[in-house]
């Protein structure tokens, strides 16, 4: 039978809006769009890059927990309410994503929460038994 479970970050939203941080779906893993909040404190930073930072380090939370790595994702999706915010991220977006090329969209769009200025979901597939290959 194929594993599919939840995976839950502790953000309240999770709760209020009856969502999961990820879901593992037998070798998928889908991480919802994910904000710059820190979690543990329910804080965000004004600062873009910093929220992109904290983005990531969430996904990367979520992906650790299914038993994946960022060398797993194959989809990203980047959605930010300025377009002028996504170019100063590029190189904290680089340093997770340069190595495995996922395929990417970013969509301009209002968030749930002003505070918010960029939102990342990815796409994981997790395959067990099968050789890395640097895409680099």
């Amino acid at each position: 039978m194929t594993e599919r479970r939840a995976i839950l970050s502790g953000s309240t939203f999770e709760e209020q809006i009856g969502y999961a941080r990820a879901v593992v779906d037998g070798e998928w893993v889908h991480v919802s769009g994910t904000t710059g909040f820190d979690y543990a404190t329910m804080t965000i930073s004004d600062d873009v890059v910093e929220q992109a930072a904290q983005c990531l380090r969430n996904i990367e939370a979520a992906l650790t927990e299914a038993g994946a790595t960022f060398a797993d994702v194959v989809r990203v999706r980047y959605l930010l309410p300025d377009r002028a915010d996504f170019e100063p991220c590029w190189p904290v977006l680089r340093e997770r994503f340069a190595a495995v090329r996922p395929a990417a969209t970013m969509q301009v769009c209002g968030l749930a929460d002003p505070r918010m200025k960029i939102e990342i979901e990815v796409d994981a597939h997790r395959r067990t038994g099968l050789v890395r290959v640097d895409l680099a």
